[in-house]
Protein backbone atom coordinates (compact mmCIF):
# COMPACT_ATOMS: atom_id res chain seq x y z
CA UNK A 1 0.00 0.00 0.00
CA UNK A 2 1.34 3.41 -0.95
CA UNK A 3 1.24 6.07 1.74
CA UNK A 4 0.40 9.53 0.48
CA UNK A 5 1.03 12.65 2.57
CA UNK A 6 -1.41 15.48 2.01
CA UNK A 7 0.16 18.83 3.03
CA UNK A 8 -3.13 20.39 4.07
CA UNK A 9 -4.07 17.44 6.29
CA UNK A 10 -0.58 17.39 7.79
CA UNK A 11 -0.80 21.11 8.51
CA UNK A 12 -4.23 20.63 10.10
CA UNK A 13 -2.87 17.80 12.27
CA UNK A 14 0.06 19.89 13.43
CA UNK A 15 -2.22 22.87 14.15
CA UNK A 16 -4.59 20.72 16.19
CA UNK A 17 -1.68 19.23 18.13
CA UNK A 18 -0.31 22.65 19.01
CA UNK A 19 -3.80 23.95 19.84
CA UNK A 20 -4.47 20.94 22.07
CA UNK A 21 -1.20 21.45 23.96
CA UNK A 22 -1.95 25.16 24.37
CA UNK A 23 -5.43 24.50 25.70
CA UNK A 24 -4.03 21.86 28.06
CA UNK A 25 -1.48 24.33 29.37
CA UNK A 26 -4.19 26.91 30.00
CA UNK A 27 -6.30 24.38 31.87
CA UNK A 28 -3.26 23.33 33.88
CA UNK A 29 -2.75 26.95 34.88
CA UNK A 30 -6.41 27.18 35.81
CA UNK A 31 -6.12 24.16 38.10
CA UNK A 32 -7.86 25.05 41.40
CA UNK A 33 -4.76 23.96 43.28
CA UNK A 34 -2.96 26.95 41.74
CA UNK A 35 -5.66 29.53 42.40
CA UNK A 36 -4.92 29.89 46.08
CA UNK A 37 -1.22 30.33 45.29
CA UNK A 38 -1.87 33.20 42.90
CA UNK A 39 -4.49 34.77 45.15
CA UNK A 40 -2.15 34.61 48.13
CA UNK A 41 0.58 36.48 46.23
CA UNK A 42 -1.78 39.00 44.67
CA UNK A 43 -2.04 42.47 46.27
CA UNK A 44 -5.58 42.95 47.52
CA UNK A 45 -5.99 46.13 45.46
CA UNK A 46 -5.17 44.36 42.19
CA UNK A 47 -6.26 41.53 39.94
CA UNK A 48 -4.03 38.54 39.12
CA UNK A 49 -5.50 36.46 36.29
CA UNK A 50 -4.70 32.74 36.83
CA UNK A 51 -4.31 32.28 33.07
CA UNK A 52 -1.68 35.04 32.91
CA UNK A 53 0.40 34.55 36.07
CA UNK A 54 3.14 37.00 35.04
CA UNK A 55 0.76 39.97 34.85
CA UNK A 56 -0.55 42.24 37.61
CA UNK A 57 -3.51 44.51 36.87
CA UNK A 58 -3.80 47.45 39.26
CA UNK A 59 -5.27 49.96 36.80
CA UNK A 60 -8.32 52.13 37.48
CA UNK A 61 -8.28 51.37 41.21
CA UNK A 62 -7.88 54.87 42.66
CA UNK A 63 -4.49 53.90 44.08
CA UNK A 64 -2.32 56.60 45.65
CA UNK A 65 0.76 54.43 45.96
CA UNK A 66 2.24 51.37 44.28
CA UNK A 67 1.51 48.08 46.13
CA UNK A 68 4.18 45.44 46.79
CA UNK A 69 4.93 43.68 43.50
CA UNK A 70 5.34 39.85 43.64
CA UNK A 71 8.58 38.38 42.30
CA UNK A 72 6.83 36.48 39.48
CA UNK A 73 5.47 39.63 37.77
CA UNK A 74 6.74 40.65 34.33
CA UNK A 75 3.91 42.95 33.24
CA UNK A 76 2.64 45.65 35.60
CA UNK A 77 -0.42 47.78 34.81
CA UNK A 78 -0.86 50.84 37.05
CA UNK A 79 -2.45 53.32 34.66
CA UNK A 80 -5.38 55.59 35.54
CA UNK A 81 -4.68 55.97 39.25
CA UNK A 82 -3.67 58.78 41.63
CA UNK A 83 -0.08 57.66 42.20
CA UNK A 84 2.35 60.49 43.01
CA UNK A 85 5.54 58.61 43.90
CA UNK A 86 7.72 55.76 42.65
CA UNK A 87 9.73 54.38 45.57
CA UNK A 88 12.06 51.41 45.84
CA UNK A 89 10.12 49.48 48.47
CA UNK A 90 7.32 48.04 46.23
CA UNK A 91 9.91 46.72 43.75
CA UNK A 92 12.24 44.93 46.18
CA UNK A 93 11.16 41.48 44.95
CA UNK A 94 10.17 42.51 41.41
CA UNK A 95 13.44 41.62 39.72
CA UNK A 96 11.85 40.23 36.55
CA UNK A 97 9.77 43.23 35.47
CA UNK A 98 9.71 43.79 31.69
CA UNK A 99 6.79 46.21 31.32
CA UNK A 100 5.45 49.03 33.52
CA UNK A 101 2.46 51.16 32.55
CA UNK A 102 2.11 54.23 34.81
CA UNK A 103 0.18 56.41 32.35
CA UNK A 104 -2.38 58.88 33.70
CA UNK A 105 -1.18 59.31 37.25
CA UNK A 106 0.20 62.30 39.18
CA UNK A 107 3.89 61.47 39.20
CA UNK A 108 6.43 64.30 39.47
CA UNK A 109 10.21 64.17 39.24
CA UNK A 110 10.46 64.83 42.98
CA UNK A 111 8.20 61.85 43.55
CA UNK A 112 10.63 59.42 41.88
CA UNK A 113 13.10 58.04 44.41
CA UNK A 114 16.70 58.42 43.29
CA UNK A 115 17.94 55.40 41.32
CA UNK A 116 14.72 53.41 41.65
CA UNK A 117 14.15 53.04 37.88
CA UNK A 118 17.73 52.13 36.99
CA UNK A 119 17.59 49.22 39.45
CA UNK A 120 14.93 47.54 37.31
CA UNK A 121 17.61 45.82 35.23
CA UNK A 122 15.26 43.77 33.01
CA UNK A 123 12.78 46.51 32.23
CA UNK A 124 12.11 46.90 28.48
CA UNK A 125 9.01 49.13 28.32
CA UNK A 126 8.34 52.15 30.53
CA UNK A 127 5.16 54.18 30.02
CA UNK A 128 4.85 57.46 31.96
CA UNK A 129 2.46 59.40 29.73
CA UNK A 130 -0.02 61.92 31.12
CA UNK A 131 1.80 62.69 34.37
CA UNK A 132 3.37 65.83 35.86
CA UNK A 133 7.02 65.32 34.93
CA UNK A 134 9.03 68.47 34.19
CA UNK A 135 12.14 66.67 32.93
CA UNK A 136 13.08 63.25 31.60
CA UNK A 137 13.58 61.02 34.67
CA UNK A 138 17.11 59.80 35.32
CA UNK A 139 18.85 57.45 35.62
CA UNK A 140 16.96 54.95 33.47
CA UNK A 141 17.33 51.17 33.04
CA UNK A 142 20.01 50.42 30.47
CA UNK A 143 17.96 47.73 28.69
CA UNK A 144 14.94 49.90 27.83
CA UNK A 145 13.48 49.43 24.35
CA UNK A 146 10.58 51.88 24.56
CA UNK A 147 10.23 55.07 26.62
CA UNK A 148 6.92 56.91 26.40
CA UNK A 149 6.75 60.34 28.08
CA UNK A 150 4.02 62.06 26.06
CA UNK A 151 1.71 64.68 27.55
CA UNK A 152 3.79 65.74 30.53
CA UNK A 153 5.33 69.14 31.28
CA UNK A 154 8.85 68.25 30.23
CA UNK A 155 11.01 71.28 29.40
CA UNK A 156 14.41 69.83 30.30
CA UNK A 157 16.40 66.78 29.24
CA UNK A 158 19.27 66.11 31.69
CA UNK A 159 22.71 65.76 30.16
CA UNK A 160 23.61 62.17 29.36
CA UNK A 161 20.20 60.76 30.31
CA UNK A 162 20.08 58.64 27.12
CA UNK A 163 23.78 57.82 26.91
CA UNK A 164 23.44 54.22 28.12
CA UNK A 165 20.20 53.37 26.29
CA UNK A 166 21.70 51.55 23.33
CA UNK A 167 18.68 49.24 23.00
CA UNK A 168 16.07 52.01 22.88
CA UNK A 169 14.09 51.85 19.63
CA UNK A 170 11.26 54.28 20.45
CA UNK A 171 11.33 57.62 22.28
CA UNK A 172 8.05 59.51 22.57
CA UNK A 173 8.24 63.08 23.91
CA UNK A 174 5.29 64.58 22.10
CA UNK A 175 3.04 67.20 23.68
CA UNK A 176 5.49 68.54 26.24
CA UNK A 177 7.13 71.96 26.73
CA UNK A 178 10.43 71.49 24.91
CA UNK A 179 12.20 74.56 23.49
CA UNK A 180 15.12 74.51 21.05
CA UNK A 181 17.49 75.11 23.97
CA UNK A 182 16.49 71.75 25.49
CA UNK A 183 17.85 69.83 22.50
CA UNK A 184 21.64 70.14 22.44
CA UNK A 185 24.03 68.50 19.98
CA UNK A 186 24.65 65.62 22.39
CA UNK A 187 21.11 65.21 23.78
CA UNK A 188 20.41 61.98 21.86
CA UNK A 189 23.94 60.63 22.12
CA UNK A 190 23.97 56.91 22.84
CA UNK A 191 20.66 56.11 21.11
CA UNK A 192 22.38 54.02 18.46
CA UNK A 193 19.37 51.82 17.67
CA UNK A 194 16.59 54.41 17.87
CA UNK A 195 14.00 53.92 15.12
CA UNK A 196 11.18 56.28 16.08
CA UNK A 197 11.54 59.76 17.60
CA UNK A 198 8.39 61.74 18.33
CA UNK A 199 8.84 65.39 19.35
CA UNK A 200 5.51 66.63 17.96
CA UNK A 201 3.45 69.23 19.81
CA UNK A 202 6.29 71.05 21.54
CA UNK A 203 7.63 74.59 21.10
CA UNK A 204 10.47 74.04 18.63
CA UNK A 205 11.39 76.74 16.10
CA UNK A 206 14.32 74.84 14.58
CA UNK A 207 14.95 71.31 13.41
CA UNK A 208 16.47 69.35 16.35
CA UNK A 209 20.21 68.76 16.37
CA UNK A 210 22.00 65.43 16.01
CA UNK A 211 19.10 63.06 15.44
CA UNK A 212 20.39 59.45 15.81
CA UNK A 213 21.63 58.11 12.48
CA UNK A 214 19.40 54.99 12.46
CA UNK A 215 16.14 56.90 12.92
CA UNK A 216 13.43 55.70 10.54
CA UNK A 217 10.46 57.76 11.75
CA UNK A 218 10.76 61.41 12.75
CA UNK A 219 7.62 63.21 13.93
CA UNK A 220 7.80 67.00 14.36
CA UNK A 221 4.18 68.04 13.82
CA UNK A 222 2.65 71.00 15.63
CA UNK A 223 5.79 73.00 16.32
CA UNK A 224 6.85 76.39 14.91
CA UNK A 225 9.64 75.23 12.58
CA UNK A 226 10.41 77.69 9.78
CA UNK A 227 13.61 76.42 8.16
CA UNK A 228 15.09 73.10 7.02
CA UNK A 229 18.91 73.42 7.17
CA UNK A 230 20.94 72.55 4.08
CA UNK A 231 21.78 68.81 3.92
CA UNK A 232 19.90 68.22 7.17
CA UNK A 233 18.89 64.67 6.26
CA UNK A 234 22.39 63.55 5.24
CA UNK A 235 23.06 62.70 8.90
CA UNK A 236 19.93 60.52 9.16
CA UNK A 237 20.27 58.54 5.91
CA UNK A 238 17.63 55.96 6.85
CA UNK A 239 14.74 58.29 7.63
CA UNK A 240 11.63 56.89 5.92
CA UNK A 241 8.64 58.63 7.52
CA UNK A 242 8.87 62.39 8.06
CA UNK A 243 6.02 64.43 9.55
CA UNK A 244 6.21 68.22 9.62
CA UNK A 245 2.50 69.05 9.57
CA UNK A 246 1.30 72.22 11.34
CA UNK A 247 4.57 74.17 11.26
CA UNK A 248 5.58 77.49 9.64
CA UNK A 249 7.51 76.26 6.62
CA UNK A 250 7.57 78.55 3.58
CA UNK A 251 9.25 78.15 0.18
CA UNK A 252 12.22 80.22 1.37
CA UNK A 253 12.72 77.95 4.37
CA UNK A 254 13.34 74.84 2.27
CA UNK A 255 16.69 74.33 0.45
CA UNK A 256 16.44 73.57 -3.31
CA UNK A 257 16.79 69.81 -2.72
CA UNK A 258 15.84 69.74 0.94
CA UNK A 259 13.37 66.88 0.54
CA UNK A 260 15.00 65.24 -2.46
CA UNK A 261 16.10 62.34 -0.26
CA UNK A 262 15.99 58.78 -1.55
CA UNK A 263 15.19 57.18 1.85
CA UNK A 264 12.00 59.21 2.45
CA UNK A 265 8.88 57.26 1.43
CA UNK A 266 6.23 59.22 3.35
CA UNK A 267 6.51 63.04 3.54
CA UNK A 268 3.86 65.08 5.37
CA UNK A 269 3.93 68.88 5.02
CA UNK A 270 0.25 69.67 5.59
CA UNK A 271 -0.84 72.98 7.18
CA UNK A 272 2.26 75.02 6.36
CA UNK A 273 2.80 78.12 4.19
CA UNK A 274 4.11 76.63 0.95
CA UNK A 275 3.10 78.16 -2.38
CA UNK A 276 4.67 75.45 -4.53
CA UNK A 277 5.55 71.78 -4.36
CA UNK A 278 9.18 71.31 -3.29
CA UNK A 279 11.44 69.00 -5.33
CA UNK A 280 10.95 65.37 -4.35
CA UNK A 281 12.79 62.11 -4.94
CA UNK A 282 11.64 59.38 -7.31
CA UNK A 283 11.40 56.94 -4.38
CA UNK A 284 8.74 58.97 -2.52
CA UNK A 285 5.41 57.10 -2.23
CA UNK A 286 3.14 59.36 -0.14
CA UNK A 287 3.09 63.17 -0.23
CA UNK A 288 0.79 65.29 1.97
CA UNK A 289 0.63 68.98 1.01
CA UNK A 290 -2.95 69.84 1.93
CA UNK A 291 -3.82 73.18 3.51
CA UNK A 292 -0.92 75.22 2.20
CA UNK A 293 -1.04 78.17 -0.23
CA UNK A 294 -0.36 76.32 -3.48
CA UNK A 295 -2.19 77.80 -6.46
CA UNK A 296 -1.11 75.55 -9.32
CA UNK A 297 0.75 72.33 -10.07
CA UNK A 298 3.14 71.81 -12.95
CA UNK A 299 3.90 68.13 -13.42
CA UNK A 300 6.87 68.78 -15.68
CA UNK A 301 8.54 70.94 -13.03
CA UNK A 302 7.95 68.66 -10.05
CA UNK A 303 8.61 65.34 -11.83
CA UNK A 304 11.78 63.86 -10.30
CA UNK A 305 12.76 62.39 -13.69
CA UNK A 306 12.43 63.66 -17.23
CA UNK A 307 8.86 63.47 -18.52
CA UNK A 308 10.26 61.84 -21.66
CA UNK A 309 11.73 59.02 -19.54
CA UNK A 310 8.50 58.68 -17.58
CA UNK A 311 6.58 58.21 -20.84
CA UNK A 312 8.90 55.44 -21.99
CA UNK A 313 7.76 52.18 -20.46
CA UNK A 314 11.16 50.72 -21.27
CA UNK A 315 12.49 52.71 -18.29
CA UNK A 316 9.90 51.37 -15.85
CA UNK A 317 12.47 51.08 -13.08
CA UNK A 318 13.00 54.85 -13.19
CA UNK A 319 9.34 55.82 -13.03
CA UNK A 320 8.58 57.81 -9.86
CA UNK A 321 6.91 55.68 -7.19
CA UNK A 322 4.44 58.27 -5.90
CA UNK A 323 1.14 56.52 -5.10
CA UNK A 324 -0.72 59.06 -2.96
CA UNK A 325 -0.84 62.82 -3.40
CA UNK A 326 -2.91 65.12 -1.20
CA UNK A 327 -3.41 68.73 -2.30
CA UNK A 328 -6.83 69.70 -0.87
CA UNK A 329 -7.15 72.89 1.14
CA UNK A 330 -5.00 74.83 -1.35
CA UNK A 331 -6.07 77.11 -4.20
CA UNK A 332 -5.73 74.48 -6.92
CA UNK A 333 -8.62 74.04 -9.32
CA UNK A 334 -9.35 70.71 -11.03
CA UNK A 335 -8.78 68.98 -13.38
CA UNK A 336 -5.47 67.37 -12.55
CA UNK A 337 -2.84 68.34 -15.16
CA UNK A 338 -2.08 65.57 -17.64
CA UNK A 339 1.66 65.82 -17.06
CA UNK A 340 1.09 64.83 -13.43
CA UNK A 341 -0.43 61.56 -14.59
CA UNK A 342 2.30 61.03 -17.18
CA UNK A 343 5.04 61.51 -14.60
CA UNK A 344 3.49 59.65 -11.66
CA UNK A 345 2.13 56.60 -13.41
CA UNK A 346 1.76 54.62 -10.19
CA UNK A 347 -0.59 57.16 -8.60
CA UNK A 348 -3.57 55.47 -6.97
CA UNK A 349 -5.17 58.50 -5.30
CA UNK A 350 -5.02 62.27 -5.74
CA UNK A 351 -6.96 64.46 -3.32
CA UNK A 352 -7.49 67.95 -4.72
Amino acid sequence: MTLKVYPKLLLLFLFNSVWTRTVRQVYDELDPEHWSHYTFECPKECFCPPSFPNALYCDNKGLKEIPAIPARIWYLYLQNNLIETISEKPFVNATHLRWINLNKNKITNNGIESGVLSKLKRLLYLFLEDNDLEEVPAPLPGGLEQLRLARNKISRIPEGVFSNLENLTMLDLHQNSLLDSALQSDTFQGLNNLMQLNIAKNSLKKMPLSIPANTLQLFLDNNSIEVIPENYFSTIPKVTFLRLNYNKLSDDGIPPNGFNVSSILDLQLSHNQLTKIPPINAHLEHLHLDHNKIKSVNGTQICPVSIAIAEDYGFYGNIPRLRYLRLDGNEIQPPIPLDIMICFQLLQAVVI
